[in-house]
């Protein structure tokens, strides 16, 4: 469900249906480093919504829009969450700091804890609850927000990607994420420093593998254990999933499916035969747990009747990389592409390191 959750596409208009897509009215950095102010906030249809000065209290909708403030020393200012990390999802200090920040929601928060919240700012992931149905609740309308005091910005890396006409390749909309919140929360520097680190993982990926055609290039399956094994959950060409796979140098098998996720069929994995299959499970909070997991993905794969006889099965071809740090647009997707290529093409990576 949270992998499902983190995509979607920004309904609303004006102050309170904004995307992260903050850029300062005045460019630049104050003389201090830190972000100039006023700050415009654009929605994915372009819509405005000034801040002229560093929000103070924010709510964020899960885990994925959390751990971004995290990292970019923003976390003082989040006071509540829904979908909260597990424990041990997040590394060292920044897992600390995630459980000491308020839970209004296991799950989506609920409309009247939201905007009671005391919150300036509320940073969404998701589409409009209002029409995700499923007895999830009604999201706050823009009228409700304002009168709370609440701005209300989507992430573009999945709020306003399933908008796009172009399928998702690259992580430029993750980076710009990081930017606008980063120019947004006074936090401009780091920020630049953490799309500095990314864009150099990923381009010492594409050094290694640039020259592999596309033609070449593996078939690649991103098998979510955690989404069931009845019917298997495809990622699309609009999902954050598909442009790490696609850096990384694997050819997404369902790449030309259109949205974020989908439910296929075994009998569409068995016609593509995939040359290569991610065991994406979800974080179970330590190594031994995580690890027994992706042991019981693998053999179920490797004892069903339907994919037992899959090349990527009968070659042991698997790779054991979580289902976050793919799915969920944030830093680590980075460090994903670079271990898929590690394992894809182990002697050009090493090559050009």
């Amino acid at each position: 469900m949270l992998a499902l959750l983190a995509t979607g596409c920004g309904s609303g208009d004006g102050d309170n249906g904004a995307a992260a897509g903050g850029k300062a009215a005045d460019p630049g950095k104050a003389a201090d480093g830190t972000s100039a102010f006023p700050v415009e906030v654009t929605d994915c249809k372009g819509a405005v919504t000034t801040f002229d000065s560093a929000p103070k209290k924010i709510v964020t909708s899960n885990a994925s829009s959390l751990e971004l403030l995290l990292r970019l020393g923003a976390g003082d200012k989040a006071i509540g969450t829904g979908f909260p990390p597990g424990k041990g999802t997040l590394p060292g200090d920044l897992g600390a700091q995630a459980q000491k920040v308020p839970v209004l929601g296991e799950s989506v928060i609920p409309k009247e804890k939201l905007l009671g919240s005391g919150a300036d700012l509320y940073i969404d992931t998701f589409a409009s609850m209002q029409n995700m149905g499923g007895g999830m609740g009604d999201a706050p309308t823009d009228e409700e927000y304002k009168a709370a005091g609440i701005k209300h910005i989507f992430l573009k890396s999945t709020a306003c990607a399933v908008m796009s006409k172009e399928p998702l390749k690259d992580l430029s909309g993750v980076q710009e994420d990081i930017t606008s919140l980063g120019t947004l929360t006074g936090t401009a520097a780091k920020a630049e420093e953490i799309v500095t680190g990314m864009k150099k993982t990923v381009a010492g990926v594409q050094e290694a593998i640039g020259g592999v055609a596309e033609g070449e290039r593996p078939t690649y399956f991103l098998f979510d254990y955690d989404a069931g094994t009845k019917q298997p959950i495809a990622v699309c060409d609009k999902q954050i999933a598909n442009a790490v796979i696609t850096l990384g140098g694997g050819r997404n098998i369902f790449r030309d499916c259109e949205g974020d996720f989908k439910p296929v069929g075994w009998e569409d994995v068995v016609s593509a035969n995939p040359q290569w299959i991610q065991l994406a499970v979800r974080d179970r909070g330590s190594k031994a747990a995580n690890d027994k997991a992706f042991g019981e993905a693998q053999k179920f794969l490797e004892t069903y009747a339907a994919t037992k006889g899959l090349k990527a099965v009968k070659d042991g071809r698997f790779l054991r990389i979580g289902s976050e740090e793919t799915t969920i647009a944030g830093v680590s997707n980075a460090d994903t592409v670079r271990a898929i290529a590690e394992a894809l093409y182990p002697d050009r990576v090493k090559a050009a390191q």
